[in-house]
């Protein structure tokens, strides 16, 4: 039962930020979903480098619960991204929906990759 604990305090943290992020940024007009990318790639380095540091034995299991898979898993969003992109693509935007695709696919896994190296 403790574990559900950390990762409420930590999912409620991530999605407080997230969307703090979203209203700093969405004050300016972008077509591209700017916010969302932002909060999956700065979600994916995080994860990535709490990852390395759980390899290494430095980080504990309430840790993992409260940052992992609370904050990063808060912090970032699938949904928001695919709704964006279905919205791209019907008000006559696909090329940057397209764009945002790959863009944070390749983004993310170079993200976790960064965040693994940044840990090391």
């Amino acid at each position: 039962m403790n574990s559900f604990i950390w990762v409420f305090v930590g999912g409620g943290l991530g999605s407080i930020t997230r969307y703090g992020l979203a209203y700093w940024l969405n004050r300016y007009l972008w077509v591209f979903p700017v916010a969302t990318f932002l909060a999956n790639l700065l979600s994916c380095v995080l994860l990535g480098f709490l990852a390395g540091l759980s390899l290494k034995g430095s980080i504990s299991e309430e840790g993992k619960w409260l940052m992992m898979s609370g904050f990063c898993g808060g912090f970032s969003t699938f949904s928001t991204f695919s709704a964006e992109n279905f919205r791209l693509f019907q008000v006559g935007h696909p090329v940057h929906a397209m764009l945002n695709i790959v863009l944070s696919i390749l983004v993310g896994l170079g993200g976790i990759y960064a965040g693994l190296q940044l840990a090391k």
